[in-house]
């Protein structure tokens, strides 16, 4: 059962809140004066035996000096405090309301004996706590609560219990196997683990389960589920904890994951830890229900209410959206800057600027190809299909032997998520439809029936001429962006110079707009070359010609309808996207990068950062004297000795131990280095986004869990099952085996005041 403040005036209980209660000190003058200070008659009477038993106060009456969080879910008193903060007057506003807990009145005389008291009170425990400190040197804690035997044992269960979750998490262990009959579900993982725990003899859970009936769950399914909660949680919480000492942090979200037939949005934070280190972690799963205004309106709760961040201290998002749902992830950052106007939209570091600029043009057609080159990757994952096309392409292009090397160098794993996609994609679409046939026909039974009728889909959507124009149109337009996307992704000198360079992009692709007539027709030309060589018919979509019929108007020419409906808008659409995702302030941003040593010294240390810096001068911590603070940095490297290397990244600039002298520099780069856009530096492993990835790739749909999700992929992170089972007790305390003679205690108090009120 839950906690109750014994506090006059106070409703507050341990399930509406994460706030700590305390039991009243088992030291009897002690536990006097905190039952004068709450003013309650009734609590006199009682032993300090009882009252540490059954009574507890809330951390809302002790000044915030006198608590202390040992832990993020672990907090104690300190050894003095005493309860001083209390609402004694309220319920003078309502007399006619019930009052259990009544408010004992205080003559003038009572008064003048507790100063008295407690004065001589606290300089006798003064001088006793020092000479036990001289005698013993060390001290004890007397709000620390002494145990139980059951208690114990209690904690020791729970300990093993989340020893089992823990390691569920960790080796992505289902919690339930997929079994035909719900009969054979009963013996699930968690419950054989547990088994396996008791017969090599853990005597926690033995104790536990030794009288349980034979094919009897241990835990229902929702104490599993608090099991995970808590796990969960904790493990949060030690990141949130990172977040919230390095202040400034991007948000990060990922694609769609479906759970339990409800949409959810993966949310990652990046930031530079204490050890200047940049860190992107997995954080939880939000639902994607509702518009784009409720969304937003979800994660500012998230953030703010549920994490404890600021979303002032957002110094950057990146979407990393896949068909419709792109459309709405972009009005949600829209949203989100016009809040907070220095939370930059940025493209994600880990994603392909080509493959994000398609992702984000809502047209039908292009969702189409997104969604068939995502198919295509995850079908060729297998090493058979793999061989297949490798084979295929051998086939088609047998007297050109260089092509063949290329082509299947080309094709290596991962290829459909880089920057020459298209590229690659136009090259291989004959071998590729040939693969498929021979995949759905079969003939030697190599493959599965999914495996064929997946083949069979993918040809007939290959096998479209408005498939081929699209996949060209697209290959030559992000032609213009491929070498600016790739540097985005490099190192910082090249994300320093893709800044630059940005105008000349635009002027490309405005000239390209500009003579869209001429461009089209080569485009054109080539995707009918393309589709002859396949042997597929040029010809418009069958729907628009069914419409165009219903409509009783002129046929349309086939080149005519593609230059209107596929290439206008697949280059307004990317001209569009390129200035968004790099306004001025973005630009103004990533031009700061000239702050690093190695990009100073290329650019001769004739750097003007001073004219970027107003972008994040609240972010600094003396912004009036940065200019000084800059000279200097500039003089440093311009002057170093021969032996002295530039550091070439943000990382390696904040392992410099001297850039501490520079606390404006300092700031600035921690906030620079938490922009999406730049690579993740010196990752040990895999990325959270990889991670994520991997666990539900390697999990079938209806064994994922949101909980073990989390744990798995930040096995990283440390955990302390103390922890988890501290939070436990207090969050549930209703399974506590004290919790019987809690309950019994409160009823008879309850009775008592009906009896009163009677």
């Amino acid at each position: 059962m839950p906690n109750f403040c014994a506090a006059p005036n106070c409703t507050r209980k341990s399930t509406q809140s994460d706030l700590a209660f305390f039991r009243f000190p088992r030291d009897p003058e002690r536990c006097r004066i905190w039952v004068e200070n709450c003013r309650r008659a009734d609590l006199e009477a009682k032993t300090s035996d009882q009252l540490n038993k059954h009574y507890r106060l809330c951390a809302k009456h002790f000044d915030p000096a006198m608590v202390c969080k040992t832990s993020p879910y672990r907090t104690v008193l300190k050894d003095t405090a005493i309860p001083t903060i209390f609402d004694l007057t309220s319920h003078l506003k309502n007399p006619h309301t019930r009052h259990r807990k009544r408010i004992k009145e205080l003559t003038e005389e009572d008064i003048r004996k507790i100063k008295e008291r407690r004065l001589a009170s606290s300089i006798d425990q003064l001088v006793s706590k020092k000479d036990a400190a001289v005698e013993d040197g060390t001290g004890t804690n007397e709000d620390e609560p002494q145990l139980s035997t059951e208690e114990k044992e209690f904690r020791e269960y729970l300990r093993s219990l989340f020893e089992v979750v823990v390691m569920l998490g960790k080796q992505s262990i289902p919690l339930v196997t997929d079994k035909a009959s719900e009969a054979d579900r009963v013996s699930n993982n968690f419950q054989a683990l547990l088994d396996y725990r008791m017969n090599a003899g853990d005597e926690a859970l033995r104790k536990r389960f030794e009288a349980t009936a034979v094919n009897t769950e241990y835990l229902s399914a929702t104490q599993q589920s608090q099991l995970l909660d808590v796990c969960e949680n904790t493990v949060r919480e030690e990141m949130l904890m990172e977040v919230r000492e390095s202040r400034f942090f991007s948000l990060v979200t990922g694609d769609l994951v479906e759970f339990a037939t409800e949409k959810h949005l993966p949310l990652f934070l990046r930031f530079v830890n204490q050890q200047n280190v940049l860190r992107e972690d997995f954080l939880d799963f939000m639902s994607f229900e509702g518009d784009e205004a409720a969304l937003v309106e979800r994660l500012e709760a998230q953030l703010t209410d549920r994490w404890g961040l600021s979303m002032e201290d957002c110094r950057g998002q990146a979407h990393k959206a896949t068909g419709t749902s792109t459309t709405k992830m972009k009005a949600v950052a829209v949203l989100l800057m016009e809040k907070y106007p220095l939370a930059l939209h940025m493209p994600c570091s880990h994603l392909a600027l080509n493959i994000h600029l398609t992702n984000s043009l809502p047209f039908p057609n292009v969702l189409v190809v997104m969604e068939t080159l995502r198919r295509i990757g995850a079908f060729f994952r297998c090493p058979l299909t793999q061989d297949e096309l490798e084979n295929a392409i051998s086939t088609h292009y047998q007297k050109n032997e260089e092509k063949v090397m290329a082509l299947k160098q080309a094709c290596c794993p991962g290829w459909t998520e880089q920057h020459s996609a298209f590229d690659v994609l136009l090259e291989m679409l004959p071998p590729l439809l040939l693969c498929m046939d021979s995949i759905w026909e079969n003939n030697e039974g190599k493959f599965t029936g999914a495996a064929t009728a997946d083949a069979y889909s993918i040809a007939e959507t290959l096998a479209d001429f408005e498939m081929i124009v699209t996949i060209v149109i697209l290959k030559n337009v992000l032609t213009f962006t491929r070498a600016f996307g790739r540097n985005l992704q490099g190192e910082t000198l090249d994300v320093f110079f893709a800044a630059n360079s940005l105008t000349a992009v635009l002027h490309s692709l405005n000239e390209v707009n500009d003579n869209i007539d001429v461009y089209h027709e080569f485009w054109f030309e080539e995707a009918v070359s393309v589709a002859s060589v396949m042997e597929i018919p040029v010809t418009v979509p069958r729907l628009f010609l069914r419409k165009q019929r219903a409509a009783e108007v002129a046929e349309i020419q086939v080149e005519a309808y593609f230059k209107e409906y596929v290439t206008v808008p697949v280059i307004h659409g990317i001209m569009q996207e390129v200035e968004d995702m790099f306004s001025e302030t973005n630009l103004k941003a990533l031009k700061c990068l000239s702050l690093v040593p190695a990009v100073m010294g290329q650019m001769k240390f004739n750097t003007t950062e001073e004219n970027y810096a107003d972008v994040y001068r609240n972010d600094l911590p003396n912004p009036d004297t940065l200019p000084a603070e800059l000279h200097c940095w500039r003089i440093k490297w311009k002057h170093r000795g021969k032996e002295v290397r530039l550091p070439t990244t943000i990382h390696e600039t904040l392992q410099l131990p001297d850039v501490k002298f520079f606390p404006n520099v300092n700031s600035f780069l921690k906030v620079l280095s938490a922009l999406p856009v730049l690579k993740l530096v010196d990752n040990k492993g895999d990325t959270a986004s990889e991670r994520l990835q991997a666990y539900f790739s390697n999990m079938p749909a209806k064994q994922w869990n949101k909980s073990l999700a989390m744990l798995n992929i930040n096995t990283h992170v440390k955990h302390d099952l103390d922890v988890m089972v501290d939070k436990y007790c207090r969050l549930y305390p209703e399974d506590d085996p004290e919790a019987e003679a809690e309950s019994e205690e409160v009823a008879e108090e309850v009775a008592e005041e009906d009896v009163e009120t009677k």
